[in-house]
């Protein structure tokens, strides 16, 4: 069994996140490729090494992030406009559009070797919307997804539409993963009226929060344990030791 070391990184910049991120998957990835090595050479030590993966959670200050398809049009923010409302704009390595990161929001962020798991980049991103699937139900939400869109969506409501609690964007290289998702607890979701969300200019779709939906502020410390757990079901690994108290 694939065991996962957590860390709680708590608010922390765009770029700081970014930068770790990078260094975790290309330590995993030479990992990897050291051991590759050690085979071909008939060199394997007698026990293998254990694979490095970590699951990172995180908050961001406000920060506009441009997937690799997305269309920079989608920022209805002009540049003077960013900086006088102190927000930060990335263009990342990520698949996806336009999201929004900022306080209230729980961003995760798994740094693993799908060798260890299975080598299907639609069923881990399946995996990963599942996570959130599981924690809406133990708040009484119905959890869903939309055919052509990744992430997890409620259903349309009364007079409300069709609504995205969690967006998702992945990279991997080696089948090493980065970035994950980012979950709309107590978000402000004032800041999407910035951009489009997500690149979906779509009348009947539009965005919520954890908070929106229960009609109160949810403690950011229950949803972790939560989604720590459902991540620990969905995947089926055990924390390494240095989570057990994280």
């Amino acid at each position: 069994m694939e065991k996962i070391t957590f860390k709680d990184l708590g608010c922390i910049s765009y770029r700081d996140a970014w930068d770790l991120q990078q260094s975790l998957m290309d330590g995993l990835i030479r990992d990897k490729l050291e051991l590759r090595q050690l085979a071909k050479a008939g060199t394997l030590p007698e026990m293998t090494p254990v694979r490095n993966h970590q699951l990172l959670f995180c908050e961001h200050r406000p920060v506009f992030t441009l997937g690799k398809s997305g269309s920079a049009d989608h920022l209805l923010m002009s540049a003077p406009a960013l900086e006088e409302l102190g927000f930060e704009f990335f263009k990342i390595n990520r698949g996806g559009d336009i999201t929004y990161h900022g306080p209230g929001q729980l961003v995760a962020y798994p740094i693993f070797d799908l060798d260890g798991f299975f080598s299907d980049v639609h069923r881990y991103v399946r995996y990963l919307e599942e996570v959130v699937i599981r924690t809406l139900s133990t708040y009484g939400l119905a959890g869903v997804r939309s055919d052509g869109f990744t992430g997890v969506w409620l259903e349309p409501d009364g007079n409300r539409p069709m609504r995205k609690i969690c967006a998702i964007g992945v990279h991997l290289s080696r089948w090493v993963t980065m970035h994950g998702f980012a979950f709309n607890v107590n978000t402000n979701l004032m800041h999407f009226d910035y951009i489009v969300p997500c690149g979906i200019a779509d009348p009947n779709k539009t965005v919520t929060s954890l908070q929106a939906e229960l009609g109160h502020e949810v403690a950011m410390d229950e949803v972790k344990a939560e989604v720590k757990r459902h991540f620990q079901e969905v995947f089926g690994f055990a924390w390494a030791e240095a989570a057990q108290n994280s």
